[in-house]
């Protein structure tokens, strides 16, 4: 099976606010989904977290690397594109783009196997696992608002991140980390994201070491992203003396960038986020060598559908990814493929057990968002 021809599409129209300083507009494109098309007639189909744009750039470089290669070899095709364009600059747009081409890849291997990506990565540790709710801090009240119906609809573990966090009184930081552990209960996992890797964020060591110690009275099962990401010697302070896990990683791309960062010990829990750091390739490299450190691998997932179900074909082949990230009320995520995500009754997200990633796109719910014709052509 050779490869004929790569395609993109952007999400618009439903992009929901990422708490960042210049906050994002429903049709700004921050997802964009990558199709590889192969001479057999199969489409592979991976999601990229970056711009239209900047992906297509990328395919014109990328493009004559990959025509007429092997469709079913994934992680060689891959390492061959990183390679080959080092001179570009790693870790940037190519990088991104190649997340994508690498996923869609193992979604066509799996597809001519018959079998889930995450049994192809060695075999499934797991077949479902726990997502939590992904979603933005506001004030207390509000907060709570945005808590109880997720509560009442069977969730039991959730992220709370960005907005007011650290970017206003340290008393109002700990009055809405208490409205959430409140409305979410004793018994659920409560995360909190401060989101330093935001452009305007000004906070340091210090406030990050004194907040950590708030969140230990709430019962906060990690601080993401407490620090400046290049901040490593901070990190590896903070995660000896906070007595909270710590964890961040979802801007670094390449298992290379990881590297230093394991060694050091400067995260409890390492998030690389595959629509970016190189695919389910990479990822999958640097799960294993946080695995030998005692580090726990959590996907970030501010994602598309197709991103949380490559997320939950890792989480199936890793024996300490326990949890999926989950982003509430996107529609990319909720209403782009045909079947619902659904809950059981222990909160619980199957893994999906179809080929390749396991999902098949709903063309109607896509095409409200994206160029599906363009994307997928008449077949998919």
């Amino acid at each position: 099976m050779k490869i004929t021809d790569i395609r993109a599409a952007g999400l618009r129209g439903a992009t929901p606010e990422g708490g960042w300083t210049e906050e994002l507009q429903p049709d700004d494109v921050v997802h964009t989904l990558v199709a590889v098309h192969t001479d057999a007639g199969a489409v592979g189909v991976g999601s990229v977290f970056t711009s239209e744009a900047l992906v297509r750039g990328a395919l014109e470089v990328l493009r004559p690397l990959l025509l007429g290669e092997h469709a079913l070899e994934p992680e060689r095709v891959a390492e061959k594109l990183h390679r080959t364009t080092f001179w570009l600059g790693r870790g940037g747009s190519v990088t991104h783009a190649i997340s994508g081409i690498d996923s869609a890849l193992w979604d066509l291997l799996g597809r001519a196997t018959g079998q889930p990506v995450g049994r192809l990565l060695g075999g499934r540790h797991r077949d479902r696992v726990r997502p939590y709710a992904s979603l933005l801090m506001a004030e207390p009240d509000r907060m709570v608002q945005r808590l109880r119906p997720l509560v009442e609809a069977g969730w039991t573990a959730f992220k709370i991140g960005w907005g007011p966090f650290g970017r206003t009184t340290s008393a109002v930081d700990e009055r809405i980390v208490a409205a959430a552990r409140e409305a979410v209960g004793p018994d659920a996992l409560l995360m909190v994201d401060a989101g330093a890797s935001d452009g305007a964020w000004r906070q340091g060591y210090k406030w990050a070491l004194r907040t950590a110690h708030m969140l230990a009275e709430h019962d906060v099962d990690w601080f993401e992203e407490p620090l400046p990401p290049d901040a490593i010697d901070d990190y590896a302070r903070l995660r000896e003396h906070a007595p909270v896990p710590i964890a961040g990683g979802e801007v670094l791309t390449r298992r290379q960038s990881f590297q230093p960062w394991l060694e050091r010990g400067a995260l409890d829990v390492v998030q690389p986020d595959v629509t970016k750091v190189g695919g389910i390739s990479e990822l999958r490299r640097i799960g294993w060598t946080a695995h030998d450190r005692g580090i726990r691998l959590i996907p970030h997932g501010w994602n598309t559908a197709v991103g949380l179900a490559t997320d939950l074909q890792i989480a199936s082949a890793l024996p300490d990814t326990d949890l999926v990230e989950y982003v509430t009320g996107s529609p990319y995520v909720d209403e782009i493929r045909t079947a619902p995500w659904t809950l059981d009754a222990d909160g619980m997200l199957p893994i999906p057990e179809g080929p390749g990633l396991g999902i098949e796109l709903d063309r109607a719910g896509l095409g409200r968002y994206a160029d599906v014709d363009a994307l997928l052509g008449a077949g998919r």
